[in-house]
């Protein structure tokens, strides 16, 4: 099996040095198992996405020496391409359309969740049959008859980073409180999710070896699960370390101060980057 990894980003905001941890540890391990790196742009959010973001990415990696080894793929040119995943799971009856607002949950919540991060969805939809659907409506996996199509035998996955090391067997009490009725398709912008796109497209382009952030460890059974429905294997997931800034909290977009420009700006070298990140080979 040929290693094949990808770098994905989300084109909304600059390169920082999370950033840059990920692409180069993925760039590098693939280098060397004399493997594929591939670098896929995951902007299907369309309204936060931008062609300035883009090429400023594309240029960072450039600056810092990574190659890959096909065309940029990027989503939003090929969304089409993801209807057929979406009308395979409806003709198995497999989703639902729901007409709620986040509003709407969060209303239907009687009190918060301990250790649930985003809204539970309460199945205010979940009753309606897809001859219901109306425009403007989601589609959410109907997580119960996901479930059954294993007939207790769920999916799993292997994973090689550190924290998360083994094989691991999607549960149902993991997937009722990590999965949940997710949104799949959103009808009003034609977006489908990124985390089914992003498997999907793992797919499509043969990668073997996830390599990323362990902040998205969680969504690993969601699309490890989506990619058992529609009949593909998964990939092998490596979830690595995050870098964290002096207070210990994760870098996000809106450090721009950790921008991997302004260190270009700044005057450091690929090499400085590379030692502080603790990949300088």
């Amino acid at each position: 099996m040929t290693f094949r990894t990808r770098f994905a980003p989300s084109p909304t905001g600059p390169l920082h040095l999370g950033h840059a941890y990920s692409a180069i540890l993925g760039h590098d391990m693939a280098r060397a198992a004399d493997g594929a790196f591939l670098l896929r742009m995951e902007d299907t959010d369309l309204q936060r996405c931008k062609p300035e973001w883009d090429a400023q990415i594309v240029s960072d990696l450039e600056w810092l020496g990574l190659t890959w080894d096909e065309p940029v793929l990027r989503q939003s040119a090929q969304l089409e391409g993801y209807m057929p995943a979406i009308d395979a799971l409806i003709a198995a009856d497999l989703v639902y359309p729901c007409s709620c607002s986040r509003s709407d949950i969060l209303a239907a919540q009687s009190a918060p969740q301990e250790g649930v991060t985003s809204p539970v969805y309460p199945g205010t939809c979940k009753h309606r049959s897809m001859s219901s659907r109306q425009p403007g409506d989601a589609l959410r996996l109907h997580l119960d008859r996901a479930l059954a199509q294993f007939q207790g035998n769920l999916p799993s996955f292997v994973e090689t980073g550190t924290a998360h090391h083994g094989k691991h067997v999607i549960t149902p009490d993991e997937a009722i409180h990590k999965i949940d009725d997710i949104v799949l398709f959103r009808k009003s912008d034609g977006i489908v999710a990124y985390f089914l796109a992003s498997a999907l497209d793992d797919v499509s382009q043969d990668i073997t070896h996830v390599v990323r952030g362990e902040d998205l460890f969680e969504f690993t059974p969601i699309q490890v699960l989506l990619l058992a429905l529609l009949g593909h294997a998964s990939p092998i997931y490596h979830h690595h370390k995050l870098i964290r800034d002096d207070a210990g909290k994760r870098l996000a977009k809106r450090d721009d101060a950790r921008a991997i420009s302004k260190y270009r700006g700044d005057g450091l070298s690929p090499h400085d980057i590379r030692e502080m990140l603790e990949l300088a080979g």
